[in-house]
């Protein structure tokens, strides 16, 4: 039987693949552990500088394995969020390290807000979005009715809950829900080409951003700046911007090693 999670590494991305493409990639139980297992390693991991997360087949994920609710006792959902989806976005979330979600596909319900949690979200044009829980007497979870607002504004993020309706990657990217669309053709390569720039880049500095951007959710404007300082000065410090000036003054290309701060 094949892996629920293919786990391969590219240089410095490591590449998580939902593989359960005759479900459309659906979440259960095994992939979950998979994944948690997955990002404990990227954690440890220094060599690992961008993880590239993307779906095997026609979907990129289709959500919960609704299969898991038919028949039997009834399952509770807020013990399978807390249990699985809250600490998966979590890590996502906190994780140093940047994530894109390349979105090949059918992304619905919580596999369309798992790809939200991603930093960077590219999908080919052939994908789309459903936040299809409306369709089931359900709301979004898995963090969609924090990234829907925040990305797209309340009226969209209303609509797109309320109604449920599948919008197009192009449209996606029209109401900023995704960073960019692409053409299927030479997808996979595109994704992997800007994983691999983002592994490149300086990784305190995009630990740092994340960090950033995470706060500014419930900050207000002077603590966004008090934290904005405090970060500078621990970049300031880092071998990265060290080398970045030396670049610049040199007119080359910086060679970033992500190394953590210096003495």
């Amino acid at each position: 039987m094949a892996e629920d999670l293919l786990v391969t590494t590219q240089g410095a991305v490591r590449i998580l693949t939902l593989n359960r493409p005759e479900k459309l990639n659906a979440l259960n139980p095994a992939v979950h552990e998979a994944l948690a297992g997955a990002f404990t390693a990227i954690e440890a991991d220094d060599t690992i500088r961008a993880v590239l997360l993307t779906g095997a087949g026609r979907g990129f994920c289709s959500g919960a394995d609704l299969m898991q609710n038919l028949g039997g006792p009834q399952r509770d959902l807020g013990a399978a969020i807390d249990k699985h989806y809250n600490p998966l976005v979590r890590r996502m979330r906190a994780l140093p390290k940047p994530i894109v979600a390349a979105v090949n596909g059918v992304a619905a319900g919580a596999g369309a807000n798992l790809a939200l949690a991603a930093d960077i979200v590219i999908a080919c044009e052939s994908a789309n979005f459903t936040q299809a829980f409306i369709r089931i007497g359900l709301l979004p979870d898995a963090g969609g009715t924090f990234f829907l607002p925040h990305l797209v504004g309340d009226a969209r993020a209303r609509g797109l809950a309320m109604l449920g309706e599948t919008i197009t990657a192009t449209e996606a990217a029209a109401m900023g829900l995704i960073w960019r669309c692409l053409p299927d053709a030479g997808f996979a390569e595109a994704a992997l080409a800007l994983a691999t720039s983002l592994a490149a880049k300086p990784t305190q500095a995009i630990a740092a951003m994340k960090h950033a951007f995470n706060a500014a959710a419930t900050n207000g404007l002077d603590a966004q700046l008090d934290l904005e300082r405090d970060l500078q000065q621990q970049m300031g410090r880092t071998p990265d911007f060290a080398e970045g000036v030396r670049a610049f003054a040199e007119k080359r290309p910086a060679i970033f090693t992500g190394a953590a701060t210096a003495a």
